[in-house]
């Protein structure tokens, strides 16, 4: 017997990852699907750091005022 790959090439309704929320789409249109899942979580990924870091900005800046502030 051969590989599974090679099993889902011969039967590829038989892949679970060709189907998106039950219901079959093919290869084709799930790596399409899959594809952009990934690309959009990329794109929060980076919109997330970069929120991450001016939030980080905001708290350094209010800290080194209240330092000055206090006279330190």
């Amino acid at each position: 017997m051969g590989e599974w790959s090679d099993y889902f090439e011969d039967f590829p309704e038989e892949n679970p990852a060709n189907y998106i929320n039950g219901t079959y789409v093919g290869s084709h249109k799930a790596q399409e699907h899959y594809a952009r899942q990934a690309a959009a979580r990329a794109k929060l990924e980076q919109q997330q750091s970069a929120l991450n870091s001016e939030i980080s900005r905001m708290i350094a800046d209010g800290k080194a005022r209240a330092a000055a502030k206090s006279g330190r």
